[in-house]
């Protein structure tokens, strides 16, 4: 039963930086007809995580990828792993993005009969570093031996087919200081040798939204996301501050030259003399709109496909085979307090999934 397994799967802790170990045996738990791999790995703070690969039936066929992670609970003011039910709701943290439809990943893989491709790519830190789906792209020999035709990652897209999306750049730009009493006038505050490096990237921010030649207008919004985090790591308002990290997310879609923007993080870095470091995500995957995989979406699902402007496990899973979007619940409740997606969703996504495996293995 879905709601069964989300709410077993939302009750259980697994942010980014805490190990998802739980929530994978969970999920083992639930597949007992299926060969299982597990990739295990530590994330870069030494934290124990594992991603699985399962299959039952031919190879081929469509595979479903759902990740296991979830953002912190910030903001919440009740228990975000209480995983209740509430008016034909679920709520808790994860709920929709994406525990949820990974629940109805699992139960339509496990009602696809034995003649049909049955193939799960569940991975953790999507939130992240996509280390997860890295692994499966790099290491997973069951993936290789399946050789699944398509992935359909279940992100929640209310149900609506999601050809194509954006992949980002973090950029990590760090300065420093000296740390002393800030009354005495013998530190130095690494803010000030931020300022003419954070000048220039709101001129980029305010180019981003004001230039069609850096825009896609296939994508809502047209623009590309430049936000950026100041961190002083906790230092005190008396104290001048030692150390001082901008990090600023860059999200582009497949159009748009993302050089053009990292060669003015690079060059507004050298000259206020900061160090920069890049973190790349695989290229942003998309699927022209009269691809043969999106139609077949479309029809099954009885919605249009569209694009969406965040990112997805499905920058690193193209790699494997194509990949579209499509999930029950609303991407405007991810990511918030009070998250929760209705159950009548979740368990009207399970027979579409099963139905477009089913096409699938046909094709």
């Amino acid at each position: 039963m879905v709601l069964e397994l989300a709410r077993a799967l939302v009750a259980i802790d697994s942010r980014s930086f805490v190990s998802n170990l739980a929530v994978a045996d969970r999920i083992e738990a639930a597949l007992p007809d299926f060969e299982i791999e597990r990739l295990d790995y530590t994330d870069p703070a030494g934290v124990a995580k594992r991603v699985l690969v399962a299959h039952r039936g031919p190879a081929g066929g469509l595979a479903f990828s759902g990740h296991m992670d979830t953002v912190p609970e910030t903001g919440w003011t009740d228990d975000p792993w209480s995983a209740r039910v509430e008016g034909g709701v679920l709520r808790g943290l994860g709920s929709a993005d994406m525990k949820g439809p990974l629940a109805a990943c699992i139960e339509a893989a496990k009602a696809l009969p034995p003649s049909v491709a049955a193939t799960l790519l569940i991975t953790t830190d999507e939130e992240t570093t996509k280390l997860g789906a890295r692994a499966i792209v790099a290491r997973s020999e069951l993936a290789k031996r399946v050789r699944p035709k398509a992935i359909l990652v279940a992100e929640p897209t209310s149900m609506v087919p999601v050809r194509g999306h954006r992949a980002n750049v973090h950029f990590t730009v760090t300065a420093h200081g000296e740390q002393a009493h800030s009354s005495t006038g013998r530190g130095r505050n690494a803010n000030w040798a931020l300022v003419p490096f954070l000048v220039e990237m709101r001129r980029v921010f305010d180019w981003l939204r004001s230039d069609p030649s850096v825009q896609d207008a296939a994508y809502d919004p047209p623009f590309s996301d430049f936000n950026p985090v100041i961190d002083n790591h906790g230092t005190a308002v008396n104290v001048t501050v030692p150390l001082a990290t901008v990090r600023i997310k860059f999200r582009y879609s497949a159009r748009i030259d993302p050089m053009r923007v990292v060669g003015r993080v690079r060059a507004a870095a050298a000259e206020a003399g900061l160090a920069v470091d890049e973190a790349w995500e695989g290229k942003p995957p998309e699927l022209p709109a009269d691809h043969p995989l999106i139609a077949l979406a479309e029809q099954v699902s009885g919605a249009r496909a569209t694009t969406a402007p965040y990112g997805t496990d499905a920058s690193e899973l193209s790699a494997l085979a194509p990949c579209f979007l499509l999930g029950p619940g609303s991407i405007e409740v991810a990511h918030k307090p009070g998250e929760s997606i209705p159950v009548a969703a979740l368990e009207g996504a399970v027979p579409v999934f099963a139905k477009l495996a089913e096409r699938v293995a046909q094709t």
